[in-house]
């Protein structure tokens, strides 16, 4: 049964040091896309060295939205958040390397643009925290289960690069 398990997922995962490598979820949001800053936003997290698995240009339904912020289903801005998701397409991605997801959160910057240090999305990119760009997943936990909400399991494609020797010991 394990190796049945394991074949199935073969396609899926790639293996670093004999561990499924981190992944984390990021999504340039309507505003970024608009402002096109999807190149430069990837540049910077390819720069880093992390990998890129997925991406897809997207129109999100408002269920995909709801799911993907669940969370914050009754508080105030939820309807404004997920309209304003909807507002335009978003440039959903999937990045894989170790530390990915605490890595991009920083990368990113905090969640309130006049918060975030200069040389980070936010901090160079944004205005407001109505408007701030970028999502990044918060927790291992969270970029798995936004990653199944956004991806299917073939559109995660592993594949070996060339420099990844470099990065890692």
């Amino acid at each position: 049964m394990l190796s049945t398990l394991l074949s199935m997922f073969a396609n899926v995962f790639s293996v670093i040091g004999g561990q499924v490598p981190e992944r984390s979820f990021v999504a340039v949001k309507p505003d970024g896309v608009q402002r096109a800053l999807c190149g430069p936003i990837l540049q910077r997290f390819e720069k880093k060295g992390f990998k890129l698995v997925a991406c897809k240009f997207i129109y999100p339904t408002k269920e995909l939205l709801e799911a993907h912020y669940a969370e914050h289903k009754g508080k105030s801005f939820f309807d404004k958040l997920v309209a304003y998701m909807s507002s335009g397409p978003v440039f959903a991605m999937v990045l894989e390397g170790e530390g990915v997801v605490q890595m991009c959160r920083q990368m990113i910057g905090a969640t309130k643009p006049q918060e975030s240090m200069l040389r980070t999305i936010r901090g160079d990119y944004a205005i407001e925290m109505g408007r701030n760009i970028v999502h990044g997943s918060d927790s291992v936990t969270s970029a798995n289960h936004e990653i199944s909400l956004w991806f299917s399991s073939d559109e995660l494609i592993s594949w070996e690069s060339a420099t990844e020797h470099l990065r890692y010991e």
